[in-house]
């Protein structure tokens, strides 16, 4: 499908390579021969290739698009490129989203290349120089470097070269053109400031205009208006300026006017409003609008009758570099055409509606805006409804304008488009244009770009290109020639649809449209389905063929149905397709989903054959029975589907046939029942399949008495009642038709029931409820109830729920109003005593169920209530019981029901407090329930305690005192009182217990005999016993650790340090004794329980031991010094008098610990007790009191380190005091005496020198921050903090508050770095009236500390940024004091920073 060389395009051969590296060709290299008559300019210029066809501008001003196909190179959108996968090897069904907008190539990109080699040329040959403008109209004129214009007609041919090479120099280069709208006049603007006019028919040269706007500034705009005597030229100085032409005695001459200084702002784009010909008496065109585009805004103004600005629009926020846009295009809005002004600056695309008002003016209103995300630096509209842009990427967009929607992306890089900088910085005068103008003229182009007629011309440095919009067949053959189908196709439905964007060709009213477009799209679906059997794979994986083929097919029957051409589908394609079995095959499948959305309902009779064929081959059975029953019946062969769905039990699709194609609703039934009827029969449970099909059948049989076709629909309205009546004879049938001698009467009956008796007698219900006003049905209806009645009823083959089922049904049959029903009340009788047999325990649950469901639905007022509740009472029929008692409101006898009710009885406590807690029982029935509970209190507390504690709190808070006097069982008592008191603590504090203390102290008692280790946790938590009595309970069970917690508690310290010593003597007593016991063991050595025993023993006097000294730790704290020695010294001979006793040689180590112990006594009640005192108690023990004093030297030399060690750290501490002190003191006398030196020589508030007033003194305020101000100023400005006395006001520095307070908010202290001084000296100056400059004299008046003490120590500490050392030392002393003064030696492991800990101590 490639071009050959000759008919391929210059853009299109360019597309391989990048044209802007290309190297010089060399001839010799390329064997290019030597020419030896070079051809004449004339020559070149006029002369067309052979296979080159004319360009021709139509009246219609339309481009022939038949003419320039040979060079238009085909353009593929961003949308409709292919992103299909052909190595995608599963089986993926292709399905149409017609929600996918397909665009295809909208625009054609041709090159001009008559245009073009002539600009080549003329550059070449007669040194024309490069091109540097363009505009179309009905001729083509390029502008060029070197001052020429060229004028091309329709055809590419060079008609006219206006100007000549000595204009150009003195000119410069063409830098704007213009044509006016009968082409009789061309506009060219110059680099060097002048304007020309030509006439077109003669090549005349009219004006030359030279004074039309100040010297010196390039031409950037001339446009021609509507109005061929009036134009406009915009200059590189930024003024816009109108031209009007005047012929006076055959003299012509133009005046200029100034509508736009460019000392107001820049303009550089202008864009007079221009009216197609059919328009040109539209009311707006009357006032010859001209919207003007300077860096800041927008501008429309009216030209006529007097110059009028209507409207001025600043632009948002841009890029100084992106390059303003305007363009105007009449658009039919609302059954009216008016014009839009589409401009831009950046990324975002503005439109304004422009309208005349009644009154005679123009309204102008905003639409809705555009953005993209890009720099535009081209805007064009191509019609009413579509713009073309160009970003500075040259990246050309088509947008829809009504949808935002990006039609298609080209890259016009290789159309190397022509910039306008050199005019914007007007090079060609000196350059003398501002920053701003130079910037964005860096990216303006727009004398590169023109748009006419629905085309756009570009304009190239080697060439010029036209773009114009594809009409819509020549849209689809792109995309078709690239074997793009399915986006062909999904484009072809949007035209079809009238969703397609940018349409062009397609006339006449939509029915038209339609047929013309449904033509194309079939023959897009005849080559789609050829190409396809052309390019399946012929070898290789069945699974791509499938993949090929499911690409394909399901896109031919989709399309074919939305055409609503099922014979094309049928007829053609198929007949095409069915040539390759697998493209049958995949065809055949496809039909599914479109059978059962219901698009396709009749298929002809051969390819519903060959369906039924491949699906049963394949075994596709459910796909097929789905399909069916979707089909239209008179499609299909009968007798051949139900052969085929009875064998592979389609039975949705056989009932769906018999139904619809015969009206036989009864065949069905019988064919279902003789599945499911034998096994049930014999008794054998059924399989899954067969429980199917009996769900099939009652959904079927519900079907029918509804009037609802199965599987789905409605059965027709004339034989809706002959069904019901048909399946109604048909269920009430004695015996089936080939019933044999052992059948039940009644078998369809006795076969539902069976099969699930309470979904049956639902379907039932659901159609008695119809069976109002139908006599026939009624009987039916009692008919069908007898039959039950007799089937089930004294029948062992079923079961009691099975039965109660039909009693629950016929009750509630006949409690309906309107209830016509006859039953039996015996039989009622009957089922009751059936349920209620109380020798059987089978199914007790299930008899009890039923049989509440009965009484229900009404079903009671048929039962004698006294006899029915002695049944109940006998087969303990509970649940029973309650709903009779409930009736009776004996409610106090339904507390008896739970609590015999293995089942619920933990559901009474909930019972019970709703009853009490809920309105609508009466006082007394309550009272009953009340004293019910009360007297079962004991059974509901071994039931739960917990939840019985939470009763009696809420509901019997007044009988607690009743309630734990009938307790028998302590322990139980227990549980209870721990449940009430702890329950009590979670409610609400509303809710008072009676003799609450007594309750607590009970518990206490209880506690202490059977959770001894809860005891100090309670005694702890709670705050409701009484301190004696606690006391008493404790020591009357001996719990000397609660006892010792509640005599600290009531104050009695003595009381429960005794308590506590007299434990400790005890221990150690034991400790002794199994010490000297071991000792006495001699030489063999104890064994192993007796050493766990001495362990344990050890640690009990250790536990002891450390309560004790916990004790007179806290006690010492509020005792004065004889009491404290009372405490200690007791405990001190408690521990060293065992000492004596422990003897023998194996008692070595408890000896050890004993001292050990006698240590940790020592060290603790050194921050108690002076160490003289403690010395000579421990002379005075005869254990420490004889020999050399070895025994205590450990404990002498611990005592003097401590002494040695407190003496340093007083001497340490006393010295870093006064160095801080003295430190701090020299820092603030430094502060508060320095001079202070002013930054400046002025007031820092008026900004005027100090000294402003030659005649009188005036106070001056200077700060350490170096500001200085005057007193009045700094007075007005009300920076004073208030008065510290009569004459002084203190003041803080006014620009380094603002500039804080601007930082961080006021404040009313000085931070730190605070300009604020230490003191703030206030300076009055004298002044002189000698001399020429007036000297100046400083009085020191006052120097004083007038700042609060907080502030300088704000300043010292910033000085010193460590640690404090005085928080050190007071770390270090509280350390001490937790550990004791006496400390004993542990080498190594001093971590004082410090270092002046003492020396460690020796170990013995």
């Amino acid at each position: 499908m490639s071009e050959s060389p000759d008919t391929r395009s210059l853009l299109s051969a360019s597309s391989q390579l990048n044209l802007m590296e290309v190297d010089p060709i060399d001839d010799k290299e390329f064997d290019i021969p030597q020419v030896d008559t070079p051809p004449t300019l004339e020559s070149i210029l006029n002369e067309l290739e052979d296979e080159e066809e004319p360009f021709v501008l139509e009246d219609t001003c339309m481009l022939n698009t038949d003419n320039i196909d040979a060079h238009s190179c085909d353009t593929s959108s961003l949308a409709s490129s292919d992103s299909g996968d052909p190595a995608h090897l599963k089986r993926k069904k292709r399905t149409v989203d017609l929600n996918v907008s397909v665009h295809g190539s909208v625009l054609r990109h041709s090159l001009l290349k008559g245009i073009s080699a002539q600009i080549t040329s003329a550059a070449d040959k007669v040194d024309a120089g490069l091109p540097t403008a363009i505009t179309v109209s009905g001729v083509i004129a390029v502008g060029t470097s070197h001052g020429l214009a060229l004028v091309f007609d329709t055809n590419q041919a060079l008609r006219l070269c206006l100007g000549t090479k000595a204009t150009g120099a003195e000119f410069g280069a063409v830098s704007a053109l213009s044509i006016n709208h009968d082409c009789s006049r061309l506009l060219c603007g110059f680099a060097k400031g002048q304007i020309t006019m030509w006439d077109l028919a003669n090549g005349k040269l009219l004006r030359t205009i030279t004074d039309a706007h100040p010297p010196g500034t390039a031409i950037l705009h001339v446009k021609f208006t509507d109005d061929p005597t009036l134009a406009v030229c915009n200059d590189s100085g930024g003024s816009v300026f109108e031209l009007a032409f005047r012929r006076v005695m055959g003299m012509r001459s133009c005046d200029s006017r100034c509508l736009f200084s460019g000392s107001k702002g820049e303009v550089c784009c202008i864009e007079p409003l221009r009216a197609p010909p059919d328009i040109r008496d539209h009311p707006v065109t009357h006032y010859s609008l001209l919207a003007m585009a300077s860096l800041t805004k927008i501008l429309v103004i009216g030209l006529k009758p007097s110059l009028k600005v209507w409207m001025t629009f600043p632009y948002s926020k841009s890029d100084p570099s992106s390059v303003p846009q305007l363009a105007w295009q009449f658009v039919p809005v609302q059954k009216t055409v008016n014009p839009i002004l589409a401009f831009c600056k950046g990324d975002t695309v503005h439109f304004l509606l422009v309208k005349k008002e009644e009154t005679g003016t123009i309204h102008v209103i905003k639409q809705r805006q555009l953005h993209l995300s890009c720099d535009i630096i081209s805007l064009s509209w191509i019609n009413s409804r579509t713009l073309v842009l160009v970003d500075s990427h040259e990246k050309l967009q088509v947008v829809d304008r009504p949808s935002q929607e990006i039609l298609e992306t080209l890259d016009l890089e290789q159309v190397q488009l022509v910039y306008n900088s050199r005019h914007f910085k007007s090079l060609a005068t000196g350059g003398n244009v501002s920053q701003a103008l130079a910037l964005v003229g860096e990216k303006a182009c727009y004398q590169s770009i023109s748009s006419y007629a629905g085309q756009i011309v570009y304009l190239g440095t080697k060439s010029a290109h036209i773009m114009t919009l594809r009409n819509w067949r020549e849209r689809i053959d792109c995309l078709l020639k690239h074997e793009h189908f399915v986006e062909a196709l999904s484009l072809a439905w949007s035209f079809h649809e009238g969703t397609a964007k940018a349409v062009v060709g397609l006339f006449g009213d939509p029915v038209k449209r339609k047929g013309v477009v449904g033509d194309k799209m079939v023959e897009i679906l005849l080559q789609f389905a050829e190409h396809a059997l052309r390019k399946c794979p012929e070898q290789g994986k069945i699974q791509v063929m499938e993949q090929h083929f499911h690409d394909v097919v399901p896109v031919l029957v989709d399309y074919c149905l939305l055409l609503q051409r099922s014979d094309l589908l049928f007829n053609q394609l198929y007949a095409r397709l069915v040539e390759n079995v697998v493209a049958r095959g995949v065809f055949l499948e496809s039909l599914e989903s479109y059978i059962i959305a219901d698009r396709l309902g009749l298929l002809t009779t051969p390819i519903m054959k060959d369906l039924l064929a491949h699906y049963h081959d394949n075994g596709l059975m459910d796909s097929l029975e789905r399909c069916i029953v979707h089909l239209d019946v008179t499609s299909l062969d009968i007798q051949q589907v139900i052969q085929v769905c009875w064998e592979n039990q389609l039975y949705d699709a056989m009932i769906y046939v018999f139904n619809s194609g015969m009206n036989d609703y009864i065949t069905p039934m019988e064919k279902l029942f003789a599945v499911i009827g034998p096994p049930l029969n014999e008794g054998r449970n059924l399989t899954d399949e067969e429980v199917v099909i009996g769900n099939k059948l009652l959904v079927y049989i519900s079907c029918c008495l509804a009037g609802r076709a199965y599987p789905l629909g409605d059965i027709p309205e004339d034989l809706v009642v002959q069904v019901k009546h048909q399946v109604f004879e048909f269920l009430i049938r004695l015996h089936s038709a080939d019933s044999s001698e052992e059948e039940e009467v009644f078998p369809f009956i006795h076969t539902l029931l069976h099969f699930d008796t309470r979904e049956f007698l639902n379907v039932l219900a659901m159609t008695f409820e119809d069976f109002k006003n139908d006599k026939q049905a009624l009987e039916y209806q009692q008919r069908i109830v007898d039959i039950l009645l007799q089937v089930m009823v004294d029948n062992p083959d079923f079961t009691p729920s099975q039965v109660g089922g039909l009693f629950t049904f016929l009750a509630r049959q006949l409690a309906k109003p309107d209830n016509t029903l006859f039953v039996n009340r015996k039989l009622f009788d009957q089922v009751l005593e059936f349920l209620c047999r109380p020798d059987d325990d089978s199914r007790h649950t299930e008899r009890q169920q039923v049989l509440l469901e009965l009484l229900q639905v009404g079903g009671v007022v048929q039962f004698d209530e006294g006899k029915l509740l002695a049944l109940a009472e006998t087969a303990k029929f509970y649940q029973i019981c309650e709903f009779l008692y409930e009736k009776k409101h004996l409610f106090d006898r339904i507390i008896d029901c739970y609590l015999r009710d293995p089942l619920r009885k933990w559901e009474i406590f909930s019972y019970i407090h709703n009853l009490l807690s809920m309105p609508g029982y009466s006082p007394e029935e309550k009272q009953t329930v009340k004293e019910k509970a009360l007297q079962h209190i004991q059974e509901l507390m071994t039931l739960d305690p917990s939840k019985s504690a939470d009763l009696v709190v809420i509901h019997f808070a007044e009988e607690v005192q009743q309630i734990i006097s009938e307790f028998q069982d302590d322990e139980l008592l227990f549980k209870f009182l721990s449940c009430l008191l702890e329950s009590r603590e979670g409610h609400p504090p509303g809710i008072t217990l009676p003799l609450e203390r007594d309750l607590h102290e009970l518990l206490l008692d209880l506690l202490c005999r059977f959770a001894s280790q809860q005891l100090l946790s309670f005694l702890q938590t709670s705050q409701h016993y009484r301190l004696e009595e606690a006391i008493q309970i404790t020591q009357k069970y001996h719990h000397s650790e609660a006892t010792v917690y509640l005599l600290e508690k009531k104050g009695d310290v003595h009381g429960a340090f005794t308590v506590l010593l007299e434990t400790l003597r005890e221990k150690l007593s034991l400790l002794t004794a199994e010490a000297n016991r071991g000792g006495e063991g001699g030489q063999t050595g104890p064994d192993e329980e007796d050493e766990k025993d001495g362990d344990s023993t050890l640690m009990r006097v250790e536990h002891s031991l450390n309560d004790i000294i916990a004790l007179c730790h806290r006690s010492s704290q509020n005792l004065d010094q004889p009491q404290r020695e009372v405490l200690w010294f007791p405990l001190l001979e408690t521990m060293m008098a065992p000492q004596k006793q422990v003897k023998g040689p194996n008692t070595k180590n408890t000896s050890e610990v004993l001292k050990e112990l006698t240590m940790k006594v020592l060290n603790s009640m050194s921050s108690f007790i002076p160490l003289p005192a403690i010395i000579q108690r421990i002379l005075q023990d005869p254990v420490y009191g004889k020999g050399k004093l070895a025994e205590i030297q450990g404990l002498i030399l611990g005592m003097l380190d401590t002494f040695t060690y407190e003496q340093t750290l007083l001497e340490t501490t006393t010295n870093l005091l006064n160095h801080d002190l003295h430190w701090s003191l020299a820092h603030l006398r430094a502060a508060v005496t320095r001079g202070l030196h002013p930054r400046q020589d002025y007031c820092n508030i008026c900004l005027q020198q100090y000294k402003r007033k030659q005649d009188s003194a005036e106070e001056i305020i200077v700060f350490s921050c170096g500001h200085l101000y005057h007193f009045q100023c700094l007075q007005q400005k009300d920076y004073g903090w208030g008065y510290t006395s009569e004459q002084q006001q203190q003041w803080s520095c006014y620009k380094c508050s603002s500039s804080q307070r601007g930082r961080g908010g006021s404040s009313t202290k000085p931070k730190r770095g605070c300009s604020t001084s230490l003191a703030q000296t206030c300076v009055t100056s004298v002044h002189h009236d000698e001399g020429a400059e007036a000297h100046k004299k400083k009085v020191f008046v006052e120097a004083t500390l007038d700042l609060q003490q907080e502030q300088s120590w704000d300043q010292l500490r910033c000085l010193y940024r460590g640690p404090s050392r005085l928080s050190i030392l007071s770390e270090l002393c509280h350390s001490n004091e937790k550990t004791g003064l006496l400390i004993p030696a542990q080498p190594g492991s001093e971590s004082f920073q410090l270092n002046l800990s003492p020396p460690p101590l020796l170990e013995e």
